[in-house]
């Protein structure tokens, strides 16, 4: 049973079990968890919007709607895993390591998002990196489909 999760399936175009289950995880954090936050926020928010903080919080609860979408289309929205990845990691590069570097981050206004952003690592791991080299980079055709010709 175990050992079945690390195998590529077919019913997930050739994609291991875990992976699939890895970023559902995933998605039903982005969508539940912030989700929460932020719906929360835009239905408690009483003041007239600010340009750059109305776009900021809209493109946060774009990411909790379709994260909602990937927990049953999970291969379909793996590039929003993607998105979330490289803005994360770019902010992580552009903004916190420079503060880091200089001993600057613990304790500055940017730390908690560095934490937050740090985990990261999680849709990294996730992620299933050959059928996304494959399918979404590469666009070669499934291993299924050459079988069914």
């Amino acid at each position: 049973m175990i050992k079945s999760l690390f195998i590529p399936n077919s019913k997930y175009d050739g994609i291991r079990p875990i992976n699939i289950y890895f970023m559902r995880l995933i998605y039903v954090l982005m969508a539940f968890v912030l989700g929460a936050d932020v719906w929360g926020y835009i239905f408690s928010y009483s003041a007239v919007w600010q340009q750059n903080e109305a776009v900021a919080w809209s493109v946060w609860a774009a990411f909790s709607v379709l994260a909602f979408l990937g927990i049953f289309r999970t291969i379909q929205m793996i590039p929003l895993l993607l998105l979330e990845i490289v803005y994360k990691v770019l902010w992580l590069i552009l903004v916190a390591y420079p503060l880091w570097q200089k001993d600057k981050l613990i304790g500055s206004g940017v730390e908690q998002t560095a934490f937050a952003f740090s985990l990261v690592v999680l849709p990294i791991l996730a992620v299933p990196w050959g059928y996304v080299l494959n399918r979404i980079i590469l666009n070669k055709p499934s291993q299924l489909s050459n079988l069914a010709k």
